[in-house]
């Protein structure tokens, strides 16, 4: 809103573009240009050019959208009423190296039709030149002036009533103003149009800021005689755009550089420190529990404890710390002629204190804590994008095992994250090329070995002509909502078309257990999903089983995996819990989740035989699950020693390398069609 204020309240038509597209423009621009389409495409305003300007300005644009800024440049556009009339384009501020940029157009018709016929009678016209308030000038070719109207006199503190002149007028402008100045007067006086920004600074006034075009005259042989010089008044054009970067790169809630900022500042920080050789500190500080203050006590007290902390972590720095906020509840701070990374994590222990004061909103403590991750320059990375994936990388290694505190980066995190993001591309891989495809692990009857069921477990042989082994994971892609529940809907197809085709096929069906990630439970729809592809495929809801983790009762979203778990229960879908005694293991969820099946982990079912105190562990899950009217299943079951001692225990069905490897479905069909046998003789 701001931004928009700032638009609206210039005297000329102007967009602010991104990439080339006007992503905002002002009424003015607006009103000539009409409707919503002229954010739709960067070309709209060009087929309103004169056939003969469209060159230069096609020309032009394309130099604006390689260079980000290119000279001002003049040609006609033609309005609703079918009328052709000259403006002046600018495009880009010199400097300015952000990608939101500003555009405008001023009518500059009046003025034009004014040089034109200057240049034929400027000693006639006295007193309609005295009546603009452009400065117009008349200068010789050394650089005199030969004429002045009033305004520019009163614009160069020379009386309004000279006549004379004869003074030079590069010694009317300002020091730093004359180099320019005299470039423009000597392609000028070669025959080239010419243009320079410049000031006026008399004592007493504030400055005032010029857009000086420079035109060549010339005599009746064709020869340059004279120069033309057109002064405009930019100053309150230039305050606008001063305001308007300034809109663009502060962040309106607390007043911090914003992200955009941020990153300009940041890559000039690194050059200075790359020239002399020191050592710079990068801090990317997120908020512990954010969504839950907005959450209990509204956006307003979020705001507030934004705005707080943003004072805080300014004072708290020493002055002329670069700290901004980056976007919701992220900040960074770039310390610069650190000493080493010791003493950036003193620092950063130093500042994530700040959350130790309480703050409070209308009578209520807000309760958060900080995260942060640190990063340094040159250590950790040589450019500023590395240099932000490393803090990055620390602060989402720290949030991911317990939030809170300080993390400096390190090689082994690294390594971390880009394992990570290999998982997550395979992932993506997989479900663009659908090449999911599931194997079965037979759960067998540990008294005579025949098998009872299976567990459907995700794998895949190709991606992109690639051979993929069976080490390969994909646990990373399972904490991303999107890519969990893709790969989680092709598994799931894929696992009912097949237990369809062996109905089809009159084989004796037996069931099947999927395993669920917990974030599949994040939208509230789960069990409607499930229960409709159930549906779909017409298979009995008692083939199949579900096998969660007790993380999924914890996690975030626990009471969607609450009401999913209840009405797939009642549908007839069993319930598993998988990998029992890993996690948080609470009686409680045993009491109030509608648990069917236990799995104890085969970590506990790998230890038993050597371990006695995981031996009495193993045994005593089985008397707790036989109290409860639970199924046990042991899994990793791989040799006889540990079938002995689940047997002994208690328990009546396992899984593992003893009894078979997973297999694909065509060999599940082959052996439903033979009666099932013992695994072991």
């Amino acid at each position: 809103m701001q931004l928009q204020a700032v638009l609206d309240a210039l005297p000329q038509m102007a967009a602010m573009v991104h990439d080339g597209v006007p992503v905002q423009v002002n009424a003015l621009w607006r009103q000539f240009f009409g409707g919503e389409a002229v954010l739709e495409s960067s070309l709209d305003w060009l087929m309103r050019v004169h056939a003969e300007d469209r060159a230069l300005a096609l020309a032009q644009w394309r130099s604006f959208l390689d260079l980000g800024h290119v000279p001002a440049f003049e040609c006609r556009l033609r309005d609703d009423t079918g009328t052709d009339r000259w403006f002046e384009i600018r495009l880009g501020s010199p400097g300015t190296k952000v990608p939101l940029r500003a555009v405008t157009m001023t009518d500059v018709s009046d003025r034009h039709q004014l040089r034109q016929r200057m240049e034929h009678s400027l000693h006639q016209q006295d007193r309609m030149l005295d009546a603009s308030s452009d400065c117009i000038k008349l200068i010789n070719l050394d650089g005199t002036l030969q004429h002045m109207n009033r305004a520019g006199c009163l614009a160069l503190g020379v009386p309004v009533d000279e006549r004379e002149f004869g003074m030079q007028w590069l010694e009317l402008l300002p020091a730093d103003n004359r180099a320019r100045g005299r470039r423009a007067l000597l392609q000028a006086g070669r025959g080239q149009p010419a243009r320079f920004a410049g000031k006026s600074l008399l004592h007493g006034q504030s400055p005032q800021f010029w857009d000086n075009i420079l035109t060549p005259m010339l005599d009746s042989s064709g020869e340059v005689s004279a120069i033309l010089c057109v002064s405009r008044d930019i100053t309150r054009q230039q305050e606008a755009e001063q305001r308007l970067r300034v809109a663009s790169e502060i962040d309106e809630l607390t007043g911090l550089p914003n992200r955009r900022s941020f990153n300009r500042r940041l890559r000039t920080s690194l050059q200075r420190h790359r020239l002399r050789d020191g050592l710079l500190g990068l801090m990317i500080i997120d908020l512990d529990h954010f969504k839950h203050v907005n959450d209990t006590l509204g956006h307003p007290a979020g705001d507030h404890l934004l705005r707080v902390l943003a004072k805080r972590l300014s004072q708290l720095v020493p002055e002329g710390t670069l700290v901004a906020r980056l976007g919701g509840d992220e900040f960074a701070i770039v310390l610069e002629d650190m000493v080493d990374g010791q003493a950036l994590e003193g620092e950063a222990l130093r500042i994530s204190t700040l959350t130790d004061c309480t703050v409070s909103y209308a009578g209520q403590v807000i309760n958060t804590g900080m995260s942060i991750g640190c990063a340094q320059f040159p250590g950790d990375a040589r450019d500023t994008a590395d240099l932000l994936k490393a803090a990055d990388t620390a602060l989402n290694d720290l949030k991911a095992n317990g939030r809170g505190g300080v993390k400096q980066f390190s090689r082994r995190l690294m390594a971390i994250a880009e394992r990570a993001a290999s998982q997550r591309l395979m992932a993506r891989q997989l479900v663009s090329e659908g090449g999911v495809v599931p194997h079965y692990q037979p759960k067998v009857n540990l008294q005579d070995g025949s098998t009872v069921g299976y567990e459907a477990l995700l794998r895949w042989s190709r991606i992109s002509g690639a051979e993929v082994g069976e080490d390969c994971r994909l646990d990373e892609a399972f904490r991303d909502y999107e890519l969990a529940s893709r790969l989680a809907e092709l598994m799931h197809e894929q696992v009912l078309s097949d237990i369809a085709l062996w109905q089809a096929q009159g084989l004796q069906v037996l069931p099947v257990a999927i395993n669920v990630a917990p974030v599949e439970f994040l939208r509230d729809d789960f069990a409607e999903k499930l229960l409709d592809k159930l549906h779909r495929f017409e298979v009995d809801p008692a083939l199949v089983e579900l096998e969660v983790t007790e993380q999924v009762l914890t996690d975030r979203g626990s009471a969607f995996v609450a009401r999913a778990l209840g009405m797939l229960k009642a549908a007839g879908v069993r319930i598993a819990l998988d990998d029992f005694g890993t996690g948080h293991s609470s009686l409680a969820h045993l009491r109030d989740y509608p648990i069917d099946v236990l799995k104890i982990d085969r970590s506990f079912v790998a230890r038993m035989v050597a371990e006695p105190s995981i031996r009495s562990i193993v045994e005593a899950v089985a008397k707790l699950a036989i109290s409860l009217q639970l199924e046990l299943v042991a899994e990793g079951v791989e040799n006889p020693g540990q079938l002995e001692m689940l047997l002994d225990a208690g328990y009546c069905v396992g899984q593992g390398f003893l009894y078979d490897r997973a297999v694909d479905a065509q060999q599940v069909a082959q052996r439903l069609q033979r009666p099932r046998r013992a695994w072991l003789a």
